[in-house]
């Protein structure tokens, strides 16, 4: 097997593969950030906040979210196996399956919304220049390149696409984007006009913090080809902060320097502003493939928990066809709620990896793993006592759901929902870990 072999499955991966450093990560994660939806995040939080409440939503958000990514990071460098594999530590066997349905739905709708982000600016692109937008092909274009750095794996997109094409391109195109956002004037008008109302500050950070918890479930996907632990945590967490949030503060100034809010209306805004914007804002598409590729091949990997013996490259060809005719069959529309709705899952279940990991010693080895038993209850119970947490602060999800819980008459403390969650979830999780522990060294003993 070469290094470059994408198809290395739920095992622990080998020394010998285990090459990506600190920077090759920082890159790969500092790329996965660069996003015309991180750009379109931050237009959500004003003018409901004013855009100094903005930044202080995002300053805090960003610190809370890429630190739990981060620490997710070097929790998989260190046992070394994909992340829904590292969730039958907590969970057991058959548990882990069911945080791994939900990463699988969720890769799936990513690859989704970035294909259609993807083919809408290159839309935009093709209409300015050639009369032509032909989205429909540029879906077809981008998700076979998608597949393409799904078929070569983390390793090869590293050493090939972004060690020698990213590194260079990208950061232009970024600060083009921030003259472009800043040129038409009106920021110290933005800055001084009050907020509207109907968005705390907590619940803005819920929003950034949302960004960002997507990409925990699958960071160690990625981080278990980490040459060291401190090089995953690191790479990971510094890699994507910087972008993050960058990239966040951007949409909050567009939206109030520009106008500019919508993720369908953001790409033929900014190829209206000439040559220079054209070229940026296609080096920015092209960056932005690596996102699908990621949610696509993250999503393969994750099925790999389900079925160990399929074949990972048909399962990178299944997921990335599934959100290639997805984003061919469906609109671009608001994701605020999904944001909302994937915190609601992974944050708690964050906290739960890291109360058991943190009982276990700060250490998973393999038998962790793979000795688990098919169910751990208890910890099952503290994610669902903390989604329940989640969702009670900040009811969301569809219509009928958020009625439902409505009816339970929920407080309006105007504090989020992020950090209770993970609070109630980290709790109720060391209590079952210790449980869970000690009823295994009272048996031992027994023996």
């Amino acid at each position: 097997m070469s290094e470059n072999d994408t198809s290395w499955g739920i095992d622990p991966v080998p020394e010998r593969l285990r090459v990506l450093g600190g920077f090759d990560l920082a890159l790969l994660w500092g790329n996965l950030g660069v996003s015309l939806l991180v750009v379109v995040a931050g237009a959500i939080l004003v003018p409901a906040l004013s855009l100094p409440s903005a930044f202080v939503a995002i300053a805090i958000g960003c610190l809370i979210g890429n630190l739990m990514l981060a620490v997710a990071g070097l929790i998989g460098a260190q046992a070394r196996v994909p992340a829904m594999t590292l969730m039958r530590a907590p969970l057991g066997e058959r548990g882990s399956y069911l945080p791994t349905a939900i990463n699988v739905v969720q890769c799936l709708g990513w690859t989704v919304f970035e294909l259609l982000v993807i083919a809408t600016a290159a839309a935009a692109l093709s209409d300015q220049l050639f009369g032509v937008g032909a989205q429909w092909a540029w879906t077809l274009v981008f998700g076979a390149a998608a597949l393409a750095m799904g078929l070569a794996g983390p390793i090869g997109v590293v050493r090939t696409v972004l060690r020698k094409v990213a590194i260079w391109v990208v950061p232009l195109a970024i600060a083009y984007l921030i003259w472009w956002a800043l040129g038409g004037g009106g920021l110290s008008e933005a800055w001084s006009a009050p907020g509207e109302g109907g968005l705390s500050t907590w619940q803005g950070i819920d929003i950034v913090v949302g960004v960002t918890v997507s990409w925990v479930p699958l960071a160690a996907d990625y981080t278990r080809f980490a040459q060291s632990e401190r090089g995953a945590f690191w790479g990971t967490g510094i890699g994507y902060l910087l972008p993050d949030a960058l990239l966040l503060g951007l949409g909050a100034a567009i939206l109030l320097t520009r106008g500019v809010g919508d993720a369908a209306a953001l790409p033929a805004a900014v190829a209206a502003g000439g040559i220079v914007a054209l070229l940026a804002l296609f080096f920015l598409t092209v960056a932005e493939t690596d996102e699908a590729f990621a949610n696509a091949y993250s999503g393969a990997v994750s099925l790999q928990n389900l079925v160990p013996a399929a074949p990972q490259k048909l399962l990178i060809v299944a997921t990335t066809a599934v959100g290639t005719i997805g984003a061919l069959a469906l609109s671009l529309t608001s994701f605020q709620s999904f944001l909302f709705l994937l915190g609601s899952f992974f944050v708690p279940l964050f906290a739960v990896l890291l109360a058991d990991w943190l009982l276990a010693g700060r250490s998973y080895d393999t038998d962790d793993v793979f000795g688990a038993p098919s169910w751990r209850l208890g910890m099952i119970a503290a994610w669902v006592v903390g989604f329940g947490t989640y969702q009670w602060l900040s009811p969301t999800g569809p219509t009928s759901w958020v009625e439902q819980v409505q009816r339970l008459d929920p407080p309006s403390w105007g504090i989020g929902a992020t950090l209770p969650s993970f609070i109630a979830a980290f709790a109720v999780g060391l209590v079952a870990a210790a449980l869970s522990r000690r009823r295994g060294r009272a048996l031992a003993a027994g023996v």
